[in-house]
């Protein structure tokens, strides 16, 4: 059902109109939103807001396409011939041979399509658990909604980081601007403000619209959606991509390579052999050239795993689903390959490395220290003075100015502030940043938090960005006029500090001051604290009007004021709501200005020291990651002294190792970076485009990358990543987009056990593509050899005909289809035999299938060939092997050599879990490969006993001393490997 879109209610052009009659016609409110029965009717009637995409296939045609393969066109050419073969003699009874093709032919395809469906159906759940979110204003009250469910007439809360979820017409901005690379290519981010444009505007220079897709990079807005679903610009853009194919992976690409080198290698056997055979024959009838083409077919369905690319996909999707067990969310099947090679773990510290659980701790102003008791977002505890510098509050409370200047502190930090404190059956909560949480936690402690209800009117703000490292709100002071209050790093503060608060009065900041409290910095973060200094100023009255008339739209900057948010018993926060703080009236036409130009001369209150303590488990995952031979990099915006401790503390540099800061980085070279990033793994005061740089250098020394972040401009170095990984709680949507993993938990932990999973991920890929390109080796060598040798092993003598096949077309269709499927398919879920972590990571130019697995694959293969065909040899009179067996006819002993190689294959399951650790090593851990293994074994017996398979496969009835030859020469297969196996870990 198609969306319905600005257009269908009268209001043509949004970007041309004023946003008062866009929102009027749209029916809904600027203040409340649609309400909730509203939007769900719009949602029924217009759909969900998602991109165009082709229709479903129908599963009949999903299996037709199953068919188109070069192999099931050699299976269907199979078909013919052995029609053709049965008509020239004569169009006896059923055509037993091309029937029994032809339903493996239809059999496999059914497997596929099951198989190719169970990946789709993973993929499909694991896009269900990354889907984006929108915050939008419904019945007046915030709330987070999918994406899907966006209508026209909701109105879009828009905030740093944010992935905007539809096409929406701006109501209101606060210094809002947005990256739409994404639809015009333009790299930088554009300010946006709600003013109209010209009907015949380009998409690029439309200020007072926001598209789904793009990103904000920094500010605030309001927006009303205009457009969903295929009406939106991005949806015009998804129905030209419709066609476009998705390029296939290097594991893919590898793949394909084998298959296709195998073919060429069998067609090749096949057409000499062939050529042989009717060169060398006496009687050149028609049915002697067809048995010789049937000869080749068979050789070419022995030679190449059908079955491979469906048992590929499976395996990546139960991989995946797996990672999601362990609360990492990979996007893409694709990515799983990569996961297993990464050599470098970049990571961020907060609430990566650590609980992201701000508390304050400690507060230093100039009249001396209070500790504030108590952890976590519960605000229970005390605020009390430190007069002994012991890290443990005296029992006498605050007092005179220590607490005049403690209680600013807190609550200027608490004012400049996005974030709120909620509690939900007695369990506290932080909506929004924990570090501003924390001064709302501690401001609860020290009581004082009523004191500001009423007082203060919110009427601007000065976002913070990575390169400012501070933020400022303007407030509306009932006392005092209009104020400004900044919170950020202390070494940034200072630079604007020119007077300091000392009991009531604001005094002048002299050196020694200054370096008493740097001094206090510096000491705190040697303790792992986190530092944030918070400052003021009174606004001059010049200053004042100039925020008066951005406020109310009539100057500079075009913001409006919001009335403050008063806090209650279950939410609190900064005094505003953040959805609605410093926006820009729907119609103003102001001219726009930047308002840092007022953090200047500020008065400093104090510093905080914020603890936020190393997760436990976040020392045995670096320990762990050592183990595996991965370097883990902590790259942070916290003090260097802060990085250092909390590096030590976790094991990832010892103590007083060097920590490289953003400052240094910016005026390296790119040999001096290359020294230092082969070096250091500690990165203090870095900004975005400092990881981006560290990226490049990494991955220039041949190293596998992965790179945590959560911010919006996080996103590019995740991109450039090997693998970039989102935090799933504190991630922005755009670095959810960006990232190739998503971590539920934000848990350094957590990429930990996706690298050991996807090593193992990867250990049993090899393991499937060993056992298949072995077992077929060993199909083929059967074939190729038993013509080949056929007068030595009495192959020509027992058949009176010049062409002789070992094995017939049908045996071998049958092999495939029980030693290719479930056996494969439990390999791809084995549990692992080996240490994975153990051992270095995969270097990237490391191939799946390489030289080592290539001998093995040929030894497994020729064993399999020779206990085969000397099976054969054995039962029949004439060979090179005569014992009182040798009595048999050319159909038991060829049903004797077909029953040899099946059970040769099985054993092949237990060599191929791997290439040095012995196969009675962890032998009955996984289930499903014992289970598949007796389901095959069942179906053999079944296959050789049973009289109507009998009759469609060509077989006798084996005695139980034919039983106990066939089980013995299958087993040569495991012993002659586990032989290997000693001489290589012998050799290693």
């Amino acid at each position: 059902m198609t969306s319905r879109t600005a257009q269908d209610t009268g209001t043509a052009v949004p970007f041309s109109r004023l946003a008062s009659s866009v929102v009027s016609d749209l029916g809904t409110t600027t203040t409340t939103g649609l309400t909730a029965t509203e939007a769900s009717r719009r949602l029924a009637a217009d759909g969900p807001n998602d991109l165009p995409s082709a229709p479903a296939v129908p599963a009949w045609r999903r299996l037709l396409s199953q068919l188109n393969d070069p192999l099931i066109h050699l299976l269907l050419v199979a078909v013919v011939i052995s029609a053709a073969a049965w008509a020239l003699e004569g169009s006896h009874g059923v055509p037993v041979d091309s029937l029994v093709i032809l339903a493996v032919v239809i059999l496999n395809a059914v497997i596929g399509l099951v198989q190719e469906s169970k990946a789709a159906d993973a993929v499909a759940a694991l896009s269900e658990m990354t889907r984006a979110t929108s915050t939008v204003l419904r019945d007046g009250s915030r709330l987070v909604v999918p994406s899907s469910e966006l209508v026209v007439g909701d109105v879009l809360l828009l905030s740093e980081g944010d992935q905007v979820g539809a096409d929406a017409r701006l109501l209101e901005t606060a210094t809002l601007r947005v990256v739409e690379s994404s639809l015009t290519g333009e790299a930088e981010a554009v300010t946006k403000t709600p003013d109209p444009v010209g009907p015949d505007t380009d998409l690029a220079d439309r200020t007072c619209m926001v598209y789904r897709g793009t990103a904000v990079a920094q500010g605030t807005g309001r927006a009303v959606v205009v457009a969903t679903g295929a009406d939106t610009e991005m949806g015009a853009i998804a129905q030209m991509l419709e066609s476009v194919e998705e390029e296939p992976t290097p594991l893919q690409k590898e793949i394909h390579q084998i298959s296709r080198m195998l073919g060429v290698i069998v067609v090749v056997i096949a057409v000499v052999v062939v050529s042989t055979l009717l060169a060398l024959a006496s009687d050149r009838s028609a049915e002697t050239v067809i048995q010789a083409l049937l000869l080749g077919v068979s050789l070419a369905v022995a030679a190449v795993p059908e079955g491979l690319p469906a048992i590929l996909s499976v395996v990546l999707a139960l991989g995946v689903q797996r990672l999601a067990l362990h609360r990492a969310v990979v996007k893409k099947l694709t990515s799983v390959e990569t996961l297993g090679s990464a050599s470098v773990i970049c990571s961020d510290k907060t609430g990566t490395l650590t609980r992201s659980q701000m508390t304050v701790q400690e507060v230093v102003t100039a009249s001396g220290t209070a500790v504030v008791t108590g952890t976590g977002y519960a605000p229970t505890g005390q605020v009390a003075p430190d007069a002994d510098r012991d890290g443990r509050p005296d029992p006498e409370p605050l007092a005179g100015a220590l607490a005049d200047e403690v209680t600013v502190v807190l609550s200027g930090g608490a004012m400049a502030s996005d974030a709120e404190l909620s509690v939900t059956d007695e369990v506290w909560s932080v909506i929004g940043d924990p570090t501003e949480g924390a001064f709302l936690v501690a401001e609860r402690k020290l009581g004082t938090d009523g004191s500001r209800q009423g007082r203060f009117t919110r009427v601007g703000e000065i976002p913070f960005t990575s390169e400012r490292k501070m933020m400022s709100v303007l407030y509306s002071d009932a006392r005092h006029g209009t104020i400004l209050v900044s919170k950020g790093a202390p070494d940034v503060l200072l630079e604007r500090c020119t007077r300091v608060r000392v009991d009531g009065t604001a005094t002048v900041l002299d050196e020694k001051l200054a370096t008493r409290l740097t001094n206090h910095v510096t000491d705190m973060s040697g303790r792992a604290l986190r530092t944030l200094a918070v400052a003021y100023r009174v606004l001059s009255q010049e200053e004042a009007e100039r925020v008066s008339a951005i406020s109310h739209g009539t100057g500079a900057g075009g913001t409006t004021a919001a009335a403050e948010t008063p806090g209650s018993p279950q939410t609190t926060g900064s005094a505003h709501s953040p959805s609605v703080t410093a926006a820009v009236p729907a119609d103003a036409p102001a001219e726009r200005s930047d308002l840092s130009d007022l953090e200047h001369d500020l008065v400093m209150a104090g510093v905080v020291g914020i603890i936020d303590p190393p997760r436990p488990e976040a020392a045995t995952a670096v320990a762990e990651a050592h183990r595996a031979g991965v370097r883990v990099l902590m790259i942070t915006g916290d003090h260097p002294a802060t990085a250092g401790r909390i590096a030590a503390d976790l094991g990832l540099a010892e103590r007083g190792a060097r920590v490289v800061t953003g400052r240094e980085l910016s005026t390296m070279d790119e040999n001096a970076l290359d020294a230092a990033v082969a070096e250091a793994n500690v990165y203090a005061r870095v900004a975005p485009e400092h990881k981006m740089r560290i990226v490049h250098a990494l991955r220039s020394q041949g190293h596998t990358v992965s790179m945590t972040g959560d911010g919006v401009n996080d996103a590019p170095a995740l991109r450039a990543a090997d693998i970039g990984v989102a935090m799933g709680i504190t991630g922005t949507q755009v670095t959810k987009e960006a990232a190739a993993m998503v971590l539920a938990d934000d848990n350094f932990a957590t990429i930990v056990d996706a690298v050991r999973e996807g090593r193992r991920i990867f250990d049993n890929i090899k393991k499937f593509l060993r056992f298949l390109l072995s077992s077929n080796m060993g199909e083929v060598l059967t074939v190729f050899s038993g013509v080949v040798l056929a007068g030595a092993i009495g192959l020509s003598q027992n058949s009176g005909t010049d062409v002789v096949l070992p094995l017939l077309a049908t045996q071998i269709l049958w092999i495939n289809l029980v030693t290719d499927s479930g056996p494969a398919l439990a390999m791809g879920v084995d549990p692992s035999v080996e240490d994975v972590m153990g051992r270095p990571p995969r270097k990237p130019d490391d191939r799946v299938v390489d030289g080592t697995m290539w001998v093995g694959v040929l030894l497994v293969g020729a064993v399999m060939a020779t206990a085969t065909l000397g099976t054969l040899d054995l039962f029949l009179p004439g060979g090179l092997i005569q014992t009182s067996l040798s009595t048999d006819d050319l159909d038991t002993a060829r049903t004797a050599a077909f029953t040899t190689l099946v059970l040769a294959q099985l054993f092949n399951t237990l060599n191929s879990r791997s290439e040095r650790v012995s196969a009675f090593s962890h032998l009955f851990v996984n289930k499903w490969l014992w289970g598949s293994v007796l389901l095959a074994v069942l179906l053999q017996v079944a296959v050789v006993e049973v009289p109507l398979l009998q009759t469609a496969f060509s077989t006798r009835s084996l005695d139980l001393t034919h039983w106990a030859v066939v089980v013995t020469m299958a087993s040569l297969v495991l012993w002659a490997d586990e032989l290997r196996k000693v001489v290589a870990r012998v050799l290693a």
